[in-house]
């Protein structure tokens, strides 16, 4: 009977990167994501690979959604052992003064109460596993501020606390509460969606760094943690590529 793993934010970037990964760890995978479009054909290109998966719609954002998700990790063919809370995102790279509060609403919303709602809805079947791992993926900005980063910022700083608060309550019981937190990475949406699609402020951020990070960098940092012997809590795991030393200080050709 294999494990079951369920990653939300599944359609793209880090998300479908690590469902293929999963996959050929050797999990059965339930993708999350809001375009089952784009899910049927990660499964499809996963079971080419002789990996196992499952598309399931989900918005993070509903609890009537979470819900469904829940429904289908209690159909799923095994223990429920690994959930990666991946859905995020980040909009806007405006200064605290004059930031939308729908664009920081809708970061705290994705980034926080989606990681707390999957993860309460998610959590018995971790337990009763006797063996869980819950993975949230956060970020460098969740213990660095940095200019026009404050939405973003105080959404992964929030959800940081969720992730060291949930490792601090469930001392005792068969959970791990892995953050992964990535620096800059390159994936083909996160900084459109942050620019609202524009491509040229999108490339900007990349500009002479030759190697950035890719999703593949990430997926492998979370099948790492998650393939440890259970008795091994890897708390918090710091990736950045070579080029960045920190947040604000980037190694950029020319």
């Amino acid at each position: 009977m294999a494990s079951v793993a369920v990653v939300t934010g599944a359609s793209s970037g880090i998300g479908a990167a690590t469902v293929r990964r999963l996959a050929a760890e050797g999990f059965h995978v339930l993708a999350a994501a809001r375009r089952t479009d784009r899910l049927a054909d990660l499964v499809q290109e996963v079971e080419a690979n002789g990996g196992s998966a499952t598309a399931v719609g989900c918005d993070v954002t509903s609890d009537e959604s979470v819900a469904r998700l829940a429904a289908a990790a209690a159909a799923a063919p095994g223990p429920v052992n690994l959930l990666v809370n991946n859905a995020g995102g980040a909009r806007g790279l405006d200064p605290v003064e004059t930031g939308a509060v729908g664009d920081w609403q809708w970061m705290y919303d994705v980034n926080v109460l989606g990681t707390l709602r999957v993860t309460q809805a998610l959590l018995p079947a971790l337990v009763s596993s006797g063996a869980g791992t819950i993975v949230v993926v956060s970020s460098t900005a969740g213990f660095t501020v940095y200019e026009g980063g404050g939405g973003y910022a105080a959404a992964k700083h929030a959800q940081t606390a969720v992730a060291g608060t949930l490792r601090l309550e469930l001392c005792g019981r068969p959970v791990r509460v892995v953050e992964i937190d990535p620096g800059m990475v390159r994936t083909e949406e996160f900084s459109l969606v942050r620019f609202g699609g524009d491509a040229d402020r999108a490339d900007a951020v990349y500009a002479g760094v030759s190697e950035p990070l890719v999703a593949d960098d990430v997926a492998d940092c979370v099948a790492w943690c998650a393939t440890r012997p259970q008795h091994v809590n890897v708390d918090r795991l710091v990736v950045r590529p070579l080029a960045q030393a920190a947040q604000h200080k980037v190694h950029r050709a020319g």
